[in-house]
């Protein structure tokens, strides 16, 4: 869409006119949850039920950041020397983020609004199933989705673009129609949206887009704000 721009929420013209039933395909996580705020909280949790000194907190968060998959969890409480098993570890961890999953604000009206005006959503999220189902059902947002795909389950990751295709087919949609890919992350969300024939809203949280990246078509603040203006385009 020629006529959106990469400031927060501006649009230049009134575009073109779409049915109902166009598609939203929403990252989840640090973009409808917090999950930097729970992993921090976990980790320090995590290390104190161990008696672990202070800093394995900071170790804890840092090497789960990017990523966190029950190898992961494996080779933390390795380098940790626990005694823990590795499914105990992930159990564990599933746990403790999922009770710790809190929407991010407005996410859940926005999401309610949307649903109102007839969009098919969707969640489109990296990592394994069983934590990412955890969180989105903890948070309470399962029921406002059309469909969920999540890489560990669809056998294919962002930004390829037959996780796209998963991802619309599991909303009943496909990629041939009219959509969007809202997320924080400028490769997988943005970059790989695009690929797939989607129109991209990136979710700055504060931060400034690269660069030397493309834009998006929209910038945003956060989700509240993608929904308002995706409720704005003349369906």
């Amino acid at each position: 869409m020629n006529e959106t721009e990469t400031e927060t929420g501006r649009r230049d013209g009134a575009g073109p006119s779409y049915g109902r039933g166009v598609l939203a395909l929403f990252d989840l996580d640090n973009t409808l949850i917090d999950r930097r705020q729970a992993l921090d909280g976990w980790a320090g949790r995590f290390a104190r039920s161990r008696s672990l000194a202070p800093r394995a907190a900071l170790l804890i968060s840092e090497r789960l950041r990017d990523r966190a998959y029950p190898a992961d969890l494996c080779e933390l409480g390795q380098t940790l020397g626990l005694g823990d098993s590795a499914g105990d570890l992930w159990r564990e961890y599933v746990e403790g983020m999922a009770s710790a999953a809190q929407c991010l604000p407005g996410a859940e009206d926005g999401l309610h609004t949307l649903r109102r005006a007839g969009w098919t959503l969707g969640v489109a999220t990296n990592g394994a199933g069983d934590i990412q189902r955890a969180k989105l059902t903890s948070a309470g947002l399962t029921p406002l989705f059309h469909g969920v795909c999540v890489s560990g389950e669809a056998g294919a990751r962002k930004p390829t673009r037959q996780f796209f295709e998963i991802a619309a087919a599991q909303c009943g949609a496909d990629l041939s129609g009219y959509g969007w890919m809202i997320g924080d992350n400028p490769e997988t969300d943005i970059e790989g949206g695009r690929a797939a024939g989607l129109h991209t809203m990136w979710v700055a949280a504060g931060r400034q887009w690269p660069a030397d990246v493309r834009s998006p078509d929209v910038v945003v603040a956060d989700v509240a704000e993608a929904a308002a203006v995706l409720s704005a385009l003349p369906l």
